[in-house]
């Protein structure tokens, strides 16, 4: 295929102040560059939007660094090799990468892994079987230390990582598996769709008054993809010794004051419980046992996941992520550049 000489990308424009709005993105035209000794050129097909990505834009210390003002954003993004200066990669491979947000992208071959889209949608990469879904595998079982019988509680459970989590539970085996999500369309998937034993949508009133009908006996693992009341309402219906995965806190994001909650810590000393940090960073070792369940579920149809794509190239990757953050999505929001 012709290389252009210019391609379009997205750059910080200024770091928000509570919520982000599109006057904090650029989209800038630049020049396309040439692959260096050991790199390639990569078309990209598919990003994907991810709620951590927010965090990125304050200029604050964390475990990842910030975005930087007038620079390029970047992310989990698949396309297509359109040249090459290494043998392992050759033009019209298919390749998983970190810098999205851009239509090309130069980088080292050592930092991106081939694909294959016979095997699956290349939009899968970015989602069940990528980073959300490695998320989702290594923080039940291993952050959370789920174990068969359990009662797992999930919030945010129509998400990309949250529709996982339960299925995941499910096909272990737990006792019972519930779900929050913010709308009746997305209760009524989580139960019809993704065989969620309940679940309830978050705005319909207090989280505790509604998770505490929905387990009665109480709740053994929380997923937590939001924070805040949700994390109360769990900690106040956990059993003793019960294990809970922070993996997010999506409610807190945009926020400009400290939180309000939880307020209920203390009771996490009387029953035991455990609250673990999650990052999937540090469980790729799970990468080859991961890949390969999750294959087999899918394959035979037990498990099952959700995309919402958005169409029209990079331009539209900033409303595709301010529509995430306000939870427009069910499953894995992405945005396809071709």
């Amino acid at each position: 295929m012709t290389v252009p000489s210019t391609a379009l990308e997205v750059r910080l424009a200024s770091r928000p102040q509570g919520w982000p709005t599109d006057e904090n993105f650029e989209i800038a035209e630049v020049s396309v560059p040439e692959p260096g000794e050991g790199q390639i050129l990569v078309r990209n097909l598919v990003m994907s939007v991810d709620p951590y990505m927010r965090g990125r834009m304050n200029d604050v210390k964390s475990y990842v660094p910030p975005f930087q003002i007038g620079a390029p954003l970047d992310g989990g993004a698949v396309g297509e090799v359109v040249a090459s200066s290494v043998d392992s990669l050759k033009p019209g491979d298919h390749v998983l990468h970190g810098l999205g947000w851009r239509e090309y992208a130069v980088l080292d071959a050592a930092n991106a892994v081939k694909v294959d889209p016979a095997i699956a949608p290349l939009g899968a990469y970015l989602g069940v079987l990528g980073m959300p879904g490695l998320t989702a595998y290594a923080g039940l079982l291993a952050t959370a230390e789920f174990k068969e019988g359990d009662v797992v509680f999930v919030s945010g459970a129509a998400g990309a990582v949250g529709a996982l989590v339960g299925q995941i539970a499910r096909l272990k085996g737990a006792s019972r598996v519930i779900g929050s999500a913010g709308s009746p369309e997305k209760v009524k998937y989580l139960v019809e769709e993704l065989g969620f034993d309940a679940a309830f949508n978050y705005k319909d009133g207090p989280v505790l008054e509604q998770l505490s009908a929905l387990a009665p006996n109480g709740v053994d693992v929380y997923f937590d993809n939001v924070g805040g009341e949700h994390l109360e309402a769990a900690i106040a219906v956990m059993n003793p010794h019960g294990r809970a995965a922070l993996c997010g806190a999506i409610a807190q994001y945009n926020d400009t004051e400290p939180p309000a909650a939880p307020r209920n810590l203390v009771q996490v000393i009387g029953k035991r419980l455990t609250l673990r940090g999650l990052l999937v960073g540090d469980h790729q070792a799970l990468q080859p046992q991961f890949v390969a369940e999750m294959g087999a579920w899918i394959a035979s149809g037990e498990l099952k996941y959700s995309e919402t794509v958005v169409e029209g190239g990079v331009r539209q990757a900033p409303a595709a992520f301010l529509g995430l953050l306000r939870g427009e999505n069910t499953g894995k929001m992405l945005v396809k550049l071709a």
